[in-house]
């Protein structure tokens, strides 16, 4: 007799975690600091979890009556999967996820091979972490049972904040006001909400100024079964990669996400007067006609797709600063720096920031310490996220050339990477396949959100300036296991 086991109705949420070493070194904050956070996006969860296992009391408000998330596919890549392991989520990731073999950068009318940067295996050799391909409500479900679990936390929903009180010399603190109108203090808040970020303008005192980029987005999936029922489509399921097919002014972009259930497209295009909302719905016709140029397979791949999510894609300016002058309201995730899509590090730069934040604040001792932590978060986080920013806008220009001098000078350069990648020859710095490069893929991928704090903290000087703040040597608090 056969007992057939019957794998997990959602990986994301059902297939338990990984016992892992406490967060912080076990390190827990001498002052336990009442903290807000707004918008449970990834960013906003992933800093509930960080704060409340540094040892602080977290109200994460979210405007939103349910929580969950749309969408579709999003890439996980090194710099992220560190920190998801180290929080336990190894073994959903390895169930969930998608380990893409390579990157492969495609004409859009052939669909012959123009780039290959080979991934899989290679990236954990690399850079210490595997890259994943995962859907976006599968990682928001993640980072939500991290939140739930993480200790000193509440989560309310239907919380929206309508304005901030920053000053902490006002009677109460700090503190937000809800839509509802109630009141709710802290001594610290974080703004995680998002694009039209409410505390943004709080902060800096700047209107959101977003200048559109000309293009933007359809998101669709489509169902695996029906992509390995055809012989010209089973290899993009058989061999997970990440295929960008490169057009004038368009590019697409396909992956595999839930375990290769489920075939992931986003399609570029000009705007022609979407909004910036990640739920609106688009026309499948419509897409289909804005790429009816690309060759047969993406034909048949959009042939499949039912309906369609699309977005505007509109661009920041990095802003001034992260941190509100009077010390006590600070930005996170897309709130400061919104990512464009073109080099995929839009959440894993806010998961990030949350790690950061959260380690800064496993130190804090005094109330006098708090303004100097958001300034050695700001200083920490803000150049990086910045750099990042303009990688991904380079890419929008690299991807998008028109057919000519310039795009054929794009293709030789990708080609003869290619076949340095293929003969395991170096490439030199500076080539149009980004991914290719290995010093901006270092830069990316090796980043260690723990290993920028435990730095600072030990020979950047911030264990003396606590120190010296708090006026006494720092006292070490451990969590009980």
């Amino acid at each position: 007799m056969h007992h057939h086991v019957h794998p997990p109705a959602n990986p994301a949420t059902d297939i338990p975690l990984e016992r892992v070493p406490p967060l912080h070194e076990g390190r827990r904050a001498p002052l336990a600091l009442n903290i807000i956070v707004v918008g449970a996006g990834l960013g906003g969860l992933a800093a509930t979890y960080t704060l409340g296992h540094a040892g602080h009391r977290v109200t994460l408000l979210e405007s939103a009556p349910r929580l969950g998330d749309v969408g579709a596919g999003i890439q996980v890549s090194p710099n992220a999967t560190r920190l998801l392991l180290r929080w336990g989520l190894g073994p959903v990731l390895a169930a969930d996820a998608v380990e893409p073999q390579a990157i492969v950068l495609r004409r859009y009318d052939t669909g012959e091979r123009v780039g290959y940067t080979r991934w899989g295996a290679r990236m954990v050799e690399d850079h210490g972490a595997p890259y994943y391909h995962v859907h976006r409500a599968d990682y928001h479900a993640m980072l939500l049972r991290l939140a739930r679990a993480a200790p000193g936390v509440r989560i309310r929903l239907g919380a929206a904040v309508r304005s901030v009180q920053p000053d902490p010399a006002v009677e109460g603190g700090p503190s937000v006001t809800l839509a509802s109108g109630e009141v709710v203090h802290a001594d610290l808040i974080v703004g995680a909400d998002g694009v039209k970020s409410v505390l943004q303008k709080a902060v800096t005192g700047v209107e959101d100024a977003p200048t559109p980029t000309g293009d933007a987005a359809y998101r669709a999936v489509v169902p695996t079964d029906v992509m390995l029922r055809d012989p010209e489509l089973r290899p993009f399921v058989e061999t997970p990669e990440m295929t960008a097919w490169m057009a004038p002014g368009r590019h697409l972009m396909a992956y595999c996400v839930r375990a290769r259930k489920e075939y992931n497209l986003v399609l570029l295009h000009p705007d022609d007067g979407s909004v910036e909302s990640w739920t609106e719905e688009g026309s499948g016709d419509k897409m289909r006609a804005d790429f009816a140029d690309f060759e047969p397979r993406v034909q048949k791949l959009l042939s499949f797709v039912e309906s369609t999510l699309k977005w505007r894609l509109m661009d920041r300016k990095p802003l001034p600063t992260w941190v509100h002058p009077q010390g006590r309201v600070v930005l996170l995730g897309d709130s400061c720096h919104p990512m464009l899509p073109y080099r995929a590090q839009g959440a894993a730069i806010a998961v990030e920031d949350a790690a950061v934040l959260g380690a800064l604040f496993s130190y804090v001792s005094s109330f006098a310490q708090v303004p100097a932590l958001l300034q050695a978060y700001q200083d920490l986080r803000l150049p990086r996220a910045t750099a990042t920013q303009e990688s991904s806008r380079l890419n929008q220009k690299i991807f998008h050339l028109y057919d000519g001098p310039e795009q054929r000078a794009r293709d030789e350069a990708m080609r003869a990477a290619m076949a340095a990648e293929i003969e395991r020859k170096p490439i030199p710095d500076g080539n149009p396949n980004q991914w290719a490069d290995r010093t901006k893929t270092r830069i990316q991928f090796d980043y260690d959100a723990y290993a920028e704090v435990e730095r600072w903290w030990t020979t950047g000087g911030g264990r003396q300036h606590m120190e010296a703040l708090a006026g006494h040597p720092h006292r070490i608090v451990r969590s009980r296991l």
